[in-house]
């Protein structure tokens, strides 16, 4: 904890926020700062514990991102654009933030809230954790109950104006893809806060002390004559810098999904041939984002509506085209500690 609240005290902030957060202050002030052309240099540990307030704030990467491409301000400007369009976050989960920054304990009703989960019975059994270690991911089944899954997809056709019984109104322009750009909804957020999938990161993790992302949901419809699917193909969002450290992603199935639905789809196991593939390739580790990544054992993961799949991040992961007559609807969900390893080297 003592690195968290060295780094949070490097750029002054006030003592007071409108969201609750001064050091929400200190992220908008560097990412202004970028926009103008000013930017300091900035850490890998840094950028991620910037990443962290976001999360847990309930603002989200893309969101705030989006903000200074659209609109930029004052810091005032961007509170007030959070409280209009987000919301104030709740006092407990600033509370919380607000301590771990300073270095401090978690207030008793985080602790309570971690003490629970770590008093729950195992979701993932010794057999899911042998296959985690084996193959980076596991299957979390009934991650949230079938109604749960039901009412999230439901959210997810309102936004984008569709109807699951007309085909004609399942592809909306759409500049993102398969990537819906839905962050911010209560149903979201309970899934976000389900204790099986609190559980299980626990679980891989070894500490309930965990942070979840705000991050979107996602769209892939059937494959037509004028759709064709654009990604995301196979690729890695980590440094591929050896040894890659711990670090999980999650995505949450919200109807049942075949292996050709456009289903989420990894090579498994590659966690643990990495280092060797990267040495092995005669561009060197730098040439590996460009290398034929399906080649390498890609496989689908078909599942039921409510499951959710967790996978190291160091796995070759993405999606495929759907060749069925049905979409894919999922939101992504993770959750991860405030000082998860990370290199401050990009590969």
């Amino acid at each position: 904890m003592t690195e968290i609240a060295d780094n949070a005290v490097g750029t002054a902030a006030r003592a007071t926020s409108a969201l609750g957060i001064p050091a929400l202050e200190q992220v908008w002030s560097r990412m202004a700062a970028a926009h103008t052309g000013r930017a300091a240099s900035v850490t890998m540990r840094q950028a991620q514990q910037d990443h962290w307030v976001l999360h847990a704030a309930g603002i989200g990467l893309e969101p705030f991102y989006a903000w200074f491409g659209k609109h930029g301000g004052s810091f005032d400007a961007f509170e007030r654009w959070v409280v209009d369009r987000i919301g104030i976050p709740p006092a407990d989960r600033a509370e919380r933030l607000n301590a771990a920054l300073a270095g401090a304990p978690p207030p008793r009703a985080a602790q309570e809230a971690q003490a629970a989960i770590e008093a729950m019975p195992p979701v993932l059994s010794g057999e899911d954790l042998a296959f985690w270690d084996e193959n980076g991911y596991v299957v979390l089944h009934d991650a949230i109950t079938p109604q749960a899954a039901q009412d999230t997809a439901s959210v997810v056709w309102k936004f984008i104006g569709a109807r699951p019984d007309d085909p004609a109104t399942w592809y909306p322009p759409n500049e993102h893809g398969i990537m819906v750009q839905l962050f911010h909804d209560a149903v979201l957020e309970r899934n976000r806060q389900s204790p099986r999938i609190r559980k299980a990161f626990s679980q891989l993790w070894g500490t309930a002390d965990l942070w979840s992302t705000t991050d979107r949901v996602g769209f892939n419809a059937p494959e037509t004559a004028s759709h064709r699917f654009r990604g995301p193909h196979l690729h890695w969002d980590v440094s591929l810098q050896t040894p890659v450290p711990l670090g999980t992603q999650g995505i949450l199935y919200l109807t049942d999904t075949q292996a050709q639905q456009g289903a989420f789809t990894l090579v498994p196991g590659f966690h643990r041939r990495l280092g060797a593939w990267l040495d092995s390739l005669p561009g060197g580790p730098s040439s590996a984002r460009q290398q034929d990544l399906d080649s390498l054992g890609a496989e689908p993961i078909a599942g039921r509506a409510g499951d959710l799949i967790i996978w190291h991040h160091a796995l070759p992961h993405g999606s495929r085209p759907n060749t069925t007559d049905q979409p894919r609807l999922v939101q992504y969900i993770n959750l991860f500690p405030a000082d998860a390893p990370v290199h401050e080297g990009w590969v």
